[in-house]
């Protein structure tokens, strides 16, 4: 295999299609993993719970130390657990936070990232649902949180820096609207969406291009958007927000198709 290749476990981009790794036996070191996440879900651990260091043993696990020490570097990789020595210490369950597995799922479309249209072929389908299922949910310190995000590109800019920052406030709504979903993979997958453009060379370099009409376009979408959702009409935020993604997304395309488009 090619130092450069990917592992035998790995999934890999091969051209614009993801190869996944073939299904293999379960190893032990694996299984005992598994053991022990099954073992942290069945009690209820939580994140800076302590596990019984029984439910370690060799003999508990009927494994090889060897093997137990394999599966608990696995867990400790996977950000599961985490150990402390001296007084106190010991294993402890610990929890990969949203930022930290969007930073792995990042580094996978690192060298052949998602074109726009697909990054917008889902981002079609999800938010007008999003949105949807917000409508007559949100209180006053939602709205507020909005307000917020909309005040940071409510007004000319500056200059040149600050429109680029205005440009990636506005795409910050879109991400804070996701963060009051009750459906956390709905959330994770708009978030890292979001994530996807703002990484984008192409992006951030059409996010970098004076054009006031963008923020006035923005901004009245999503002023009559609020209104909606106060308002409980979740099927005129649907309607409203496919609209959205499918303006922006002729922007996009027609933006990136006069620059060098991004591999991948």
């Amino acid at each position: 295999m090619r130092p450069d290749a990917p592992g035998a476990d790995e999934p890999a981009w091969v051209g614009e299609r993801l190869e996944l790794p073939p299904r293999r036996p379960t190893r032990r070191a694996d299984a005992i993993a598994q053991q022990i996440r099954d073992l942290i879900a069945a009690h209820g651990l939580r994140p800076g719970d302590r596990i019984p260091q029984e439910w370690l043993s060799e003999a508990h696990l009927q494994a090889a130390k060897g093997t137990v020490r394999e599966a608990l570097k696995a867990l400790k990789t996977q950000g599961l657990i985490k150990t402390r020595t001296g007084p106190g210490g010991g294993v402890f369950v610990s929890a990969l936070s949203a930022g930290q597995a969007m930073d792995l799922l990042s580094n996978l479309f690192l060298f052949s990232r998602p074109s726009l249209s697909e990054i917008y072929a889902l981002r079609k389908l999800l938010e007008p649902e999003l949105v949807a299922g917000l409508a007559g949910r949100l209180d006053e310190a939602d709205y507020a949180h909005l307000q917020e995000t909309i005040r940071l590109y409510d007004h000319a800019p500056a200059d040149a820096e600050e429109e680029f920052q205005q440009r990636l406030s506005e795409l910050d709504f879109h991400s804070v609207l996701a963060g009051f979903s009750d459906n956390r993979l709905l959330t994770f997958a708009c978030v890292f969406l979001h994530r996807l453009l703002r990484e984008m060379a192409v992006c951030r370099a059409i996010y970098a291009t004076p054009n006031p009409q963008l923020r006035e376009t923005a901004l009245n979408y999503q002023v009559r958007l609020m209104r909606l959702l106060k308002v409980g009409d979740a099927e005129g935020a649907r309607s409203l927000m496919a609209e959205h993604m499918a303006e922006a997304e002729r922007y996009m395309l027609a933006r990136a198709a006069i620059r060098q488009p991004e591999g991948g």
